[in-house]
């Protein structure tokens, strides 16, 4: 920060001094010029053309560190005119020096000088303007030049009496003549007058360089009227009063940019446009005008009595001054004229517009009583004018409102509010007593007819929007088709409780089951009322302290907040499990019967809202997976479980990218020839080199989505694998188990018909087993799917027959070529009587059917006996062959290549290696 704007210290010199230590300098200089002789009476000259060369100099030097800011433009505009003003004084200086010597007389009385000296006045004026904001339209000019006018005749007329008369009889020059001596006093008695409105501007705005810059322009007209009165005087063109007064002026403006202007107005002009920093330009008045024109008149009377007379250019003048007196007090009166019809023209409009709106519009005392009250306070609160003019407007606002309205009103009334208007929210009492929600604004309102102070206050029923507000509130957090609160409100709830209750707490999830199949059969407009059902059994199952949400869905939830004891929500999950699956739920004249599932989770240690609610949720997924129509508490092992899930479905994804799955081949031998017919793909996982089973990742690969890219894979595998073999001569099938999300799959129909195509397996080759239960479950789209697949050529099995309890209906709607005996049947051959005549049931209508059927899990060698002695013609299991890699399956390729076609069947097991 350069040591200018801070007004610290340059060279070691305070800011402030140097001014004044300049001017100590140059008089110095002056006093030995004047003692010494120096320029042969010239010195005051040369010393107010050196004057005006160092204001020149400072204030150039000043405009050029002035910041970018728009109060500094302002200044830097300012400081550049008046640096202009010095030049051309300086110019106008030196030329009247040398011109004296050249001509060489004492007296000039017009000089070239002349042309520099009438261009600062100029330069002056451009420079009090820069902060001054220029009215636009003609009428303002016209006051300000009539106001400017008045002042400098006064001027003129006061001057000539108490000076230039005298010494207009002592030079004894002619009009003309006279007049050409008085060309400086006259302009700066008009520049003056001019420059007096900008003064004051620049007062009011706290600009103190421009008041400083205004009184140099005093002193510099002074040191003008005291050069023209010594010249007129003694017929000398030098005196030291006037050079001294010339050389004070020029250094007073000379320390202009140097004098600090006011800090605050600064930052406020530096946040603020430049054109928002200037001050509009006002005349000096009326009342100075005229106070000025009658001291000029009463000083042209006395004078006019005295003995000697004046010339006729003192009436004339102050003549002229009376007549633009009376013109602009005409032009005041119709002005003033003008402002009354428009003050009632806008008194009558804002009582036409208060009494048109619906606000209640009131104009108060500073007392709070009313004066005036608006049609509006009927409509609004249905009260009559005259129930309230003359009482405190405070008489109808709530009692717990009240000292916060009058804190309000009482700040807004204090001198150092910087507030236009207040807005206070409070209520306020209709007629009928209910009190009602207001805003108010509240502005000052001039004065009444005694001269008090006003207020004027407009308030506004704010009902309507709080009720809206309040709906709005409820929405976000209820649930629009229940009533129940939302899971919002839920959760907010919970984290309160947890947080600070003292007490267990505890979550009770609810869900549905089955609801899906409810919204396919009846629309969602038939759920949508049975779920509203269910949301009244909760609600009338619990306390009334407790708190029953929608969750989403077909879920609820219940916050317990004072749990005592584990037993007492647990008794409170059966019951309300016990009331949504009590009675047929009411549909239009259907009644729908459905079952639900509970999780429980109860509050520990440093748990969060957020957790418990989690925790409840994972207990409810429990209970869906363990067949529902159950309650089960959340325990640490079931988050474990999410866990270990989560993970292995992120371990999948890689593992399916990374390659980590193999196919391997378990075949499926014809008992009568122990003959190889088929193999079954079935997927391995090498995680690090250890195989996870399939029973650990199949279900985790279906939740997650990637039993569809996972079952492609295997497919594509193991056809191109089973195609290799079948080009070298041997005749072998190919089965693959397909999962229900495969088939659901889009273009399912279309990949497999891809990979066959890609492998050049022929159709016939591939068949696809579907478990049991999935064609009693599944719908009819699956089933048309099947239907697609056989009309490839494609065979299709039913996997783990028996257990499904499939009708034959289905053997015949859909044309299976295999079905396998589940191995659950073939582990009881032998051992369960039962479980043998089923077995040799199914093997009977397979026969009869005119179908394969295979036996898995063959394991004992009475198993396999059981099964020869039935008719049974295939079979499968480790007693026949373990699943092997694709290389042990090419040695049983390579003996079938030698004519050796058959594995023995004897008890002996073949290993995978």
């Amino acid at each position: 920060m350069t040591a200018e704007r801070t007004g610290r210290r340059h060279w070691g010199i305070p800011v402030a001094v140097r001014p004044f230590g300049a001017l100590a300098v140059l008089a110095l200089i002056y006093a030995l010029a004047l003692a010494l002789g120096w320029g042969g009476g010239l010195s005051g000259a040369w010393l107010s053309a050196w004057a005006a060369a160092a204001a020149a100099t400072s204030l150039l030097y000043a405009a050029g560190r002035t910041p970018q800011t728009p109060a500094g433009k302002i200044d830097r505009d300012m400081w550049r005119w008046f640096g202009v003003a010095a030049i051309a004084w300086c110019a106008g200086a030196t030329v009247n020096a040398i011109s004296r010597l050249v001509i060489s007389r004492a007296v000039v009385t017009v000089s070239p000088a002349d042309l520099f000296l009438l261009v600062a006045p100029i330069a002056i004026t451009a420079g009090f303007i820069v902060p001054v904001r220029l009215p636009r339209t003609t009428r303002p000019w016209l006051r300000y030049l009539a106001d400017a006018y008045v002042c400098a005749c006064a001027l003129f007329v006061v001057g000539w009496v108490a000076i230039f008369d005298r010494l207009y009889h002592v030079a004894g020059e002619g009009w003309g003549q006279f007049l050409i001596e008085l060309r400086y006093p006259v302009l700066d008695a008009a520049l003056i007058c001019v420059l007096f409105p900008m003064a004051l501007g620049a007062v009011r705005a706290k600009h103190r360089p421009a008041a400083v810059a205004y009184c140099a322009v005093l002193v510099l007209s002074a040191a003008d009227v005291l050069y023209a009165a010594l010249r007129l005087n003694d017929g000398e063109a030098h005196g030291v009063p006037a050079d001294v007064t010339r050389m004070v002026g020029l250094l007073l403006l000379a320390a202009v940019p140097w004098i600090q202007r006011d800090r605050r107005s600064a930052e406020e002009g530096g946040r603020q446009p430049a054109e928002e920093t200037r001050r509009p330009l006002v005349g000096p008045g009326l009342a100075p005008a005229a106070t000025a024109a009658a001291a000029a008149i009463f000083v042209a009377g006395h004078a006019l009595t005295a003995a000697r007379g004046l010339r006729p250019i003192v009436p004339i003048i102050a003549g002229s001054a009376v007549l633009v007196v009376l013109a602009r007090l005409a032009g005041l009166l119709r002005e003033n004229d003008r402002l009354g019809r428009a003050a009632e023209s806008g008194e009558e409009h804002f009582r036409a517009l208060a009494e048109s709106i619906n606000d209640v519009v009131l104009i108060c005392g500073l007392d709070g009583v009313v004066h005036y009250v608006s049609a509006g306070a009927r409509r609004s609160y249905h009260y009559a004018a005259e129930d309230l003019l003359g009482r405190p407007v405070y008489d109808v606002v709530h009692p717990e409102d009240l000292p916060r309205v009058v804190d309000a009103v009482t700040s807004f009334l204090r001198a150092d509010c910087e507030l236009d208007v207040a807005r206070i929210a409070c209520r306020v009492r209709a007629t009928d007593g209910t009190w009602l929600p207001t805003e108010s604004t509240i502005s000052r309102y001039g004065r009444a007819g005694d001269g008090t102070d006003q207020l004027l206050v407009t308030t506004r029923d704010f009902s309507e929007q709080v009720a809206l507000e309040r709906q709005v509130a409820h929405l976000t957090f209820h649930d629009g088709l229940t009533g129940l609160p939302n899971r919002a409100y839920l959760e907010e709830r919970a984290r309160e409780k947890v947080e600070h209750s003292q007490g267990p707490v505890a979550v009770v999830f609810v869900d549905l089951d089955g609801f899906t199949a409810v919204n396919d059969s009846i629309g969602h407009a038939g759920g949508d009322q049975v779920l509203a059902q269910a949301a009244r059994r909760l609600r009338a199952g619990v306390l009334a302290d407790d708190t029953v949400a929608r969750w989403g869905g077909d879920e609820f939830a219940v916050l317990m907040e004072s749990a005592t004891e584990v037993q007492t929500v647990v008794d409170l999950g059966e019951r309300l499990l016990r009331a949504l699956a009590g009675e047929p739920y009411r549909v239009a004249d259907r009644g729908i019967v459905l079952t639900a599932s509970v999780g429980i989770a109860f509050t520990e240690d440093g748990i969060r809202g957020s957790e418990l609610i989690r925790n409840a949720d994972i207990a409810l997924s429990r209970a869906k997976e363990l067949g529902g129509g159950r309650v089960e508490v959340f325990a640490a092992k079931m988050h474990a479980d999410v866990m270990r899930r989560l993970e292995l479905g992120s371990d999948l994804q890689r593992a399916l990218t990374e390659q980590q799955f193999a196919v391997e081949f378990q075949p499926v031998v014809e008992l009568a020839t122990s003959r190889v017919t088929g193999v079954e793909a079935l997927v391995r996982w090498w995680r690090d080199g250890v195989s996870i089973p399939p029973e650990e990742f199949i279900g985790t690969a279906e939740e997650s989505g990637l039993m569809v890219p996972l079952g492609n894979w295997v497919l594509r595998e193991a056809c191109c694998q089973v195609a290799h073999w079948r080009e070298t001569g041997w005749d072998i099938g190919l089965s693959i188990n397909l999962r229900p999300r495969e088939i659901a799959a889009a273009h399912f129909v279309d990949s497999v018909a891809e990979a066959l195509a890609d492998s050049g397996l022929p159709p016939g080759a591939l068949t696809l087993e579907v478990e049991e239960e999935v064609l009693v479950d599944g719908a009819e789209e699956l089933i048309t799917r099947l239907s697609a697949l056989r009309d490839l050529g494609v065979g299709l099995a039913i996997d783990d027959f028996g257990t499904g309890y499939a009708s034959l209906a289905f053997l015949r709607q859909l044309p299976v070529d295999v079905i396998k005996i589940d191995p659950s049947f073939v582990s009881g051959l032998g051992r369960d009587e039962t479980l043998t005549l089923l077995t040799r049931t199914i093997a009977r209508v397979g026969r009869d059917l005119g179908l394969t059927v295979v036996a898995e899990g063959v394991e004992r060698p009475e198993q396999l006996e059981l099964l020869r002695e039935m008719g049974c013609p295939r079979a499968q299991g480790f007693l026949v062959s373990r699943p092997m890699a694709p290389s042990g399956i090419e040695a049983v390729v390579q003996l079938n290549a030698r004519g050796e076609a058959s594995i023995p069947l004897h008890g002996s097991v073949i290993s995978a290696s």
